[in-house]
């Protein structure tokens, strides 16, 4: 079979716009290994403003993706979720399923450390959730919940809700998972989660988690927080300005306001994890077929530029969609 030399890969080439482009594939060197992509998923969160052009400039090299090319000046490939199967490589690894931080692309080669093989009980069509995953596991880590606490999640996208169903899982807890769509309460039920508009959801949480991605959210999370608890931010707001009342009872009440990032790990992790460690730890949770709730739609690869165009402007019901790539 003749090695492949051109791949296809998604470029933002302007705010709000994309292309498929054709690249050169590199030959396969020891240590490396050439992955054809079958399946990948749409952040809409960071990829979201990536696509608006909503980095700010100071932001630029702090929040470049793993084989990221180009800059967010634009162009730019960029994205984190994609699950393969390795076409040429080292023996333990060759026809393996494998999940890798890699942008938008029919075929690509990287070092064989930047990929992880999914556990036999994970599919790869569900492995989409795993960069996801990572990053609920990231913020529980920085929210340290505790056994019988009342926590609430507000923000009913794929974060959050990876975040509601790990917290569910804690002996005792009350998770409460909070948007302003009414349609998500069928995905917090799904879940075995409660569920309320913001206007119902229940005060007094022992930890709030905020995951929205927009600042009315975080508005919410600092009113339901109860006397002396811990407000975790897990948004990115990019270059938008977040307003926040800190006068009225944010002092009174003692709150602690955390932010969490899933590009580092927290200091109480940092000395003995690393992020494929962490990768390795989150793909094993995808296990669950509930999961599935949360990917509420799938389009080719070829129709990216439309289907990116489309979802940033956050239609109702969206959660996580899937991409799928053809096996020709």
């Amino acid at each position: 079979m003749n090695e492949p030399t051109q791949t296809l890969a998604f470029w933002v080439t302007a705010p709000g716009q994309g292309e498929l482009r054709e690249e050169p594939l590199p030959k396969v060197a020891p240590g490396q290994v050439r992955v054809r992509a079958s399946y990948g998923a749409i952040s809409r969160g960071t990829e979201a403003l990536v696509f608006r052009g909503e980095v700010p400039a100071s932001e630029h090299q702090r929040m470049r993706a793993p084989f990221q090319e180009g800059d967010f000046s634009f162009p730019v490939k960029y994205g984190y979720c994609s699950v393969g199967e390795v076409e040429e490589g080292p023996a333990d690894l060759l026809g393996r399923s494998v999940f890798c931080l890699y942008p938008h692309q029919a075929q690509y080669v990287v070092p064989a450390e930047a990929v992880v093989p999914l556990p036999h009980e994970v599919p790869p069509e569900r492995a989409i959730l795993a960069a996801n995953m990572e990053t609920a596991v990231n913020g529980l880590w920085d929210a340290t919940p505790r056994i019988g606490d009342r926590i609430a999640v507000i923000g009913a996208g794929t974060v959050g809700c990876l975040v509601a169903w790990l917290a569910g899982r804690i002996p005792g807890c009350e998770v409460e998972l909070i948007d302003v769509d009414p349609g998500k309460a069928g995905v917090a039920e799904a879940l075995g989660l409660g569920f309320a508009l913001p206007e119902q959801a229940r005060g007094e949480a022992d930890l709030v988690i905020h995951t929205s991605g927009s600042p009315a959210g975080l508005v919410t999370a600092l009113g339901l927080a109860g006397r002396e608890s811990t407000v975790v931010e897990m948004s990115w707001y990019g270059a938008r300005p977040a307003t926040l009342p800190l006068g009225e009872a944010f002092h009174q009440r003692r709150l602690t306001l955390r932010s969490s990032q899933v590009g580092g790990l927290p200091p109480s992790q940092a000395p003995r994890w690393t992020l494929r460690r962490r990768l390795q730890t989150a793909l094993p949770l995808l296990a669950d077929p509930r999961l599935d709730v949360l990917i509420t739609g799938s389009s080719a690869f070829t129709e990216l530029p439309a289907v990116m165009a489309r979802l940033v402007e956050a239609p109702q019901g969206t959660i996580c969609h899937r991409i799928h790539y053809s096996r020709g």
